[in-house]
């Protein structure tokens, strides 16, 4: 049989052909020289690697400058997740590319799906895929008689609470293996001049298929439940809330998204999960996770360029050095914080704290979307592309995302503790106290104003932009 190489986000074994089949796996030290990663993500690619490999005669793990080098036999390989491997295979000898796995829905129906269509929403996908795999459904119809149950998970935290009370994921405890890697990431960063960024520390996330199936377990278990009422609430307190952590275990190819879906299912039919926990989980992998895959592929090479809002500023050095001591705001000092020491934050952080302030600040989207994918550990290209691009920048103008993820601070006054203590004020919008993000908000609308008039989700916002007696005192002041 001929050998498997797996990339490093196609370690499970839904990869293989058969459980005993040939594996090649390659360490490329070129990857790390070519982009500043979080050290943590650097660590936990190489970690699930080498565990990959560990004790099985089966597998032969090459450790070498570049990919092409690796390759000295005949292998097959699962269509890889990146434009840039994608052409690397094609152009190698001897290598036999496969059709995608990892992912629910083939590439044949979502073009099917696709072609046509004047716009494309994630909800129209979602519930394709759900009559299509069968996942929730009564005959033809959803269970509980609605799609979507989002406007059921949109609760602020508890009042009072400084964390949800739900246990913690099971702690993963570093190994030898663990250890090596550390040592060689020190050894290239003194002696390669291979940079990172983000601090060190213990592992935090799975590297092997028998540690996620056991954060899936617990999950399901202990944390599902309190899941969706809260998926969208944040407290400065409690970073992990009551989500999974398991999007960098899907994202390295551990977990099959179909298991995962079909294991939380189950737990809402046994009774133990309510439906809006289940159903807002679901839609994150089946709907959500499947559609920017499939956009990152069904839209041109060109597409991650877009820029439709004409924004051009870079990243400031201390965001692109995570440098959370720099910022004076609560919300995003935090959050930039959690980025540091986790190279993980949940959705909501990553899409009303960074990417909100981002797109105010008119920051370049290819730049935002880049330091998703270095600083993020479950973040690959084909992951921020249309996550940072389309919906968190709006830099597409409208292709995939109906409007801009633009908030003030009284969304985030609405949705966590942060603002309680913060030194600026989240109904202020000038003067010493005025909130960056509520002064941000208005002053993005101002000069967005015409690109976004014919958005009739705008309209009332715009209209609001006007009845503001100090419009020009927001927009002449200074962007940090």
């Amino acid at each position: 049989m001929k050998r498997r190489w797996l990339f490093a986000d196609q370690l499970g074994p839904h990869f293989l052909d058969e459980p005993g089949q040939p594996v090649l796996l390659v360490e490329s030290k070129a990857v790390f020289r070519r982009r500043v990663f979080h050290r943590q993500k650097a660590h936990l690619v190489l970690s699930a690697l080498r565990h990959r490999a560990a004790g099985d005669d089966r597998v032969r793990l090459v450790r070498a400058e570049t990919y092409a080098e690796a390759i000295t036999e005949p292998v097959s390989v699962c269509h890889p997740t990146s434009r840039g491997a994608r052409r690397l295979v094609q152009r190698l000898k001897n290598t036999e590319m496969l059709p995608p796995r990892g992912f629910a829905t083939t590439p044949e129906d979502f073009v099917t799906w696709a072609n046509g269509r004047k716009s494309l929403r994630m909800e129209d996908f979602y519930r394709d895929a759900r009559r299509r795999h069968g996942v929730l459904m009564e005959g033809d119809e959803p269970l509980g008689g609605v799609w979507n149950l989002d406007a059921e998970n949109r609760e602020p935290p508890p009042r009072g609470a400084g964390h949800l009370d739900v246990p913690p994921p099971p702690p993963i405890a570093d190994d030898e293996i663990d250890a090596e890697v550390r040592a060689d990431l020190d050894r290239w960063q003194h002696e390669d001049g291979i940079e990172f960024v983000g601090t060190d520390g213990p592992r935090l996330f799975p590297v092997t298929r028998t540690e996620a199936l056991a954060r899936l377990r617990h999950f399901i278990e202990y944390r599902l439940p309190a899941f969706g009422p809260y998926e969208d609430a944040m407290l400065a307190g409690d970073p992990l809330m009551a989500h999974s952590m398991l999007s960098a275990s899907m994202n390295l190819g551990l977990l099959d998204p179909l298991e995962v879906i079909g294991r939380v299912e189950r737990a809402y039919r046994e009774g133990s999960v309510p439906l809006r926990s289940a159903e807002g989980f679901i839609r994150q992998i089946l709907g959500w996770r499947d559609f920017v895959w499939h956009l990152y592929w069904y839209f041109e090479p060109g597409y991650r360029a877009s820029n439709e809002l004409r924004a051009r500023r870079e990243l400031p050095k201390w965001f692109a050095e995570l440098d959370a001591d720099a910022v004076q705001a609560r919300c995003l000092s935090n959050v930039l914080a959690g980025v540091r020491d986790r190279g993980w934050v949940h959705h909501i952080p990553r899409l009303m704290v960074l990417g909100n302030y981002a797109m105010q600040h008119g920051w370049r989207p290819a730049a935002v979307a880049d330091w998703f994918h270095r600083c993020f550990v479950d973040g690959y290209e084909w992951v921020m592309t249309a996550n940072v691009v389309g919906m968190s920048q709006y830099a597409d103008a409208g292709r995939m995302s109906t409007k801009p993820y633009a908030a003030g601070g009284a969304y985030i006054n609405r949705m966590s503790d942060y603002c309680g203590g913060c030194r600026y004020d989240p109904k202020a919008r000038t003067g010493d106290a005025a909130c960056p993000y509520t002064a941000g908000y208005w002053s993005f609308l101002a000069r967005n104003e015409e690109a976004l008039a014919g958005n009739h989700r705008m309209r009332q916002q715009l209209r609001g932009l006007h009845r503001l007696d100090d419009l020009d005192a927001i927009v002449e002041r200074p962007r940090p």
